[in-house]
């Protein structure tokens, strides 16, 4: 009988079915208007009541969480100390990254950027450098407020390479003249799987590699920012020679194998609402130069965030990340949670939205130097902040990522300095949203683009001389 079957079909079912809905709250234009001016035109800051299907500002900790994580909440011990779901979550994670729980130190934390908090306060210090493909907003922040220098080596040669599988990399041979000329400065290096910052570009196996040896050849640690390790991991099965028939667990744990640390907010591809870790190798060159870190950690980690063995976070929350951690090493789940991220990049490029390529594993991002070129729009106009101000208004919520957001203001020269991309970041929810959303989404955008010459410019009136300003700022569309 299956041979009656045994065709081919154009579309393909998702890896999940809807167990729980949320009607949306019905409001008018009028309202959101209204919203839109009291929260100073900033997406942060207006009420997420008010959208429709397109909250895609984030994706974290914005997930929809599966029928077992909910089951599993029900086992969650909530005892203050050395409660049952911690060792449960501690047995998964060496299962799912591979480590050995002897040779490692595993600080939980409430989030990622805590945990970040946490290993620069250690690490840091004037003069001090720590190179990376790239660094996010917050993890920039905490660095920088550490008196570290947080230095981007991402292979920006590839950039314009739409064919080109990995622009997430580390640029090698930066790295190695920095290593050589600056080797006593260095703490530590730093790889963001994948890299969010450079457009969610995934890095390759090879990569990884190699910038291990780099570092063990200096002596110096290798640390990975993990959030999103099993979509990096699908890339690197379906583009990178030789990992074709690999399973994705073993690409995981290869890719945790060259690390000596590193953190990880949870609420990414750990498929929870809450929850990040620290994890330190006991044997990392770290412990030289600092041989009283993993104590003070332990420290700050019980002054901040409670017993280490909840760390911030509820017996549910561990039994939740426990489930998550085990379902998002699945093919069936990284198949459907990344065709749908690129199924949406591909009718936003249909409809002419100028997008960066090849799309990555948790977003699609709009080039707003491309979107808005020919108009008399320029990036001190901060283009990116009027699209996503103005989307509010038709239920749509995205991050602008670009120009205001990852720009600085110079007070005394009332200079703005610009980074090296201007996007906007349309990322998308674990397991929340169906295509049909995402279209919607899409179809809005190009309503704007359509009017892209006559759109309003944003003119920031508080905050842009603030740091991390974009959460804080407000403007005024003229």
């Amino acid at each position: 009988m299956k041979d009656f079957v045994d065709f081919d079909t154009k579309n393909k079912p998702r890896p999940h079915v809807n167990s729980l809905v949320r009607l949306h709250n019905d409001f008018t234009l009028e309202d959101r208007i209204k919203a839109a001016e009291d929260a100073g035109w900033n997406g942060f800051q207006f009420p997420s009541e008010m959208l429709r299907g397109g909250d895609l500002l984030s994706d974290s900790g914005t997930t929809t969480l599966t029928v077992e994580q909910f089951a599993a909440m029900v086992t969650g011990d909530e005892s203050y100390g050395s409660n049952w779901g911690y060792f449960q979550l501690l047995n998964t994670m060496a299962d799912v990254f591979g480590i050995d729980l002897d040779e490692w130190e595993i600080f939980l934390f409430h989030q990622g950027r805590a945990a970040e908090h946490a290993l620069f306060t250690q690490i840091g210090g004037e003069g001090l450098i720590v190179p990376s493909n790239n660094f996010f907003d917050t993890t920039r922040a905490n660095a920088e407020n550490n008196k570290i220098d947080a230095r981007d080596l991402v292979d920006t040669r590839v950039k314009h390479d739409i064919a080109h599988p990995f622009k997430g990399n580390i640029n090698l041979e930066k790295l190695a003249e920095l290593l050589e000329t600056e080797t006593k400065n260095i703490p530590m290096v730093l790889s963001t799987i994948t890299n969010n910052t450079g457009g969610g570009q995934p890095v390759s196996m090879e990569n990884l590699r190699e910038t291990k040896k780099l570092c063990d050849k200096y002596n110096i640690p290798f640390f990975l920012d993990a959030c999103r390790f099993a979509e990096n991991a699908w890339f690197v099965k379906t583009r990178e020679e030789g990992y074709s028939d690999a399973d994705i667990s073993d690409i995981v744990r290869e890719e945790f194998s060259y690390s000596d640390g590193f953190t990880i907010s949870l609420k990414k591809d750990g498929l929870s609402n809450m929850g990040g870790l620290l994890a330190i190798k006991k044997t990392s060159p770290l412990m030289k130069k600092h041989p009283n870190m993993l104590e003070n950690i332990r420290d700050h980690q019980i002054l901040v965030e409670g017993h280490p063995t909840y760390g911030g976070l509820s017996g549910r929350d561990l039994m939740t990340l426990s489930v998550g951690l085990e379902t998002v090493t699945r093919q069936d789940y990284l198949d459907g949670r990344i065709g749908q991220v690129h199924e949406f990049g591909r009718y936003l490029k249909e409809l002419g939205i100028p997008v960066l390529e090849p799309f990555g594993g948790h977003a699609v991002y709009i080039d707003i130097d491309r979107f808005f070129e020919g108009t008399n729009i320029e990036r001190k106009d901060f283009g990116g902040i009027t699209v996503t101000a103005l989307l509010l208004l038709k239920g749509v919520r995205l991050c602008e990522l670009g120009a205001f957001a990852f720009g600085t203001f110079n007070p005394e020269t009332g200079e703005e300095i610009f980074p090296e991309h201007n996007y906007i970041r349309c990322a998308i929810p674990r397991n929340k949203y169906e295509i049909q959303d995402l279209y919607y989404v899409a179809d809005c955008v190009k309503g704007l683009y359509d009017q892209r010459h006559s759109l309003p410019k944003a003119i920031p009136v508080y905050g842009k001389d603030k740091t991390l300003r974009h959460f804080k700022a407000r403007f005024e569309l003229k």
